[in-house]
């Protein structure tokens, strides 16, 4: 190593060590391949009460005349807040309730790895990992939902483009929520954003879920809830980082492969856990064509493992 390699890379260390001390309490990643044959129970339920009972506490407190604007701020302060770990996110990683998967916070496929390649991830660990609508998920991807999306709905009010609305969720991706800190541009990510946006749009919208009217309508002076929120009306197989891989930077990518790879006899007992149909693949390609979600489809392990995992490392790779 050069020592102006060394100094770069003391200097990243130190920035990292610095942004993890303000945000004490975040985990950015989820681990994409660990425990993934380990059965839990699926929280769809469980987080859908909390979700309804949260929009009921708004919904109740309603003071004044119909603001549709101040009302969507009032659920996101109420589902997400200012914080580094939003409330039902928080709320996912703490209730007895809902199942995850017991791989350890410092105990991922990033465990060990050098500090100047997994940055902020070194510091913070990996957030667990879920059973929703039948799909693995991140615990972070909830205040993606609630927050980025939430973002994204604003900016779409502004222009009335769902993609010129994307654009800053790619932003972020490029930046501090993803390449910038972690190493980790991530399509999951991404895709939770914009389902949020659809939450926000649908609040007021009539068949933003197909098939159902808008979640609220103005009556006799207040505002009522007219279709229970459901997670199943946006959680896709592409929320899953297995199954939508994220795009790992030149530092990070070789590292990740690797440790992917040490998978291959797991995926060997169960494939159907680490893939999707490719009808199933095929239609989320269509539904997020303007996210710009990154071709990272030889990380998959249905792909890594395949002929002992001696495929292509060129897509995904910067």
């Amino acid at each position: 190593m050069s020592r102006a390699t060394g100094c770069r890379q003391l200097a990243l260390a130190v920035l990292v060590a610095l942004f993890a001390w303000q945000a004490p309490s975040g985990a950015y990643e989820p681990d994409p391949v660990s425990d993934r044959l380990v059965d839990i129970a699926d929280a769809t339920e469980v987080l859908n009460r909390e979700v309804n009972a949260g929009m009921a506490r708004v919904l109740a407190d309603w003071r004044g005349p119909r603001d549709d604007k101040h009302l969507v701020y009032a659920l996101w302060d109420e589902l997400a807040g200012l914080y580094w770990v939003h409330h039902h996110e928080r709320y996912a990683l703490r209730s007895p309730e809902v199942q995850r998967l017991p791989t350890p916070r410092y105990g991922s496929i990033y465990r060990g790895l050098p500090i100047w390649a997994t940055r902020v991830v070194f510091i913070a660990g990996a957030c667990p990992t879920l059973k929703l609508n039948g799909v693995l998920v991140g615990t972070d991807k909830l205040g993606h939902f609630f927050s980025q999306g939430r973002k994204y709905y604003t900016r779409w009010l502004k222009s009335r483009d769902v993609a010129r609305a994307a654009d800053q969720s790619a932003f972020t991706e490029r930046a501090i929520f993803g390449s910038m800190t972690t190493g980790v541009y991530s399509n999951g990510d991404l895709v939770s954003n914009y389902e949020g946006y659809r939450y926000f749009r649908g609040l007021f919208e009539d068949e933003v879920v197909p098939g159902k009217p808008a979640m609220l309508r103005w009556e006799d002076g207040r505002y009522v809830q007219a279709v229970p929120f459901d997670w199943r009306d946006y959680v896709t197989p592409w929320w899953d980082e297995g199954i939508a891989i994220s795009r790992y930077d030149a530092l990070l990518y070789p590292h990740v492969r690797e440790r992917m790879r040490a998978h291959c006899d797991d995926y060997a007992k169960a494939p159907e856990r680490y893939a999707v149909p490719p009808d199933v693949d095929a239609a989320m390609r269509e539904r997020y064509a303007h996210l710009q979600l990154k071709d990272t489809q030889e990380l998959r392990l249905d792909n890594l493992c395949r002929d002992g995992g001696a495929g292509g490392i060129s897509i995904g790779k910067e």
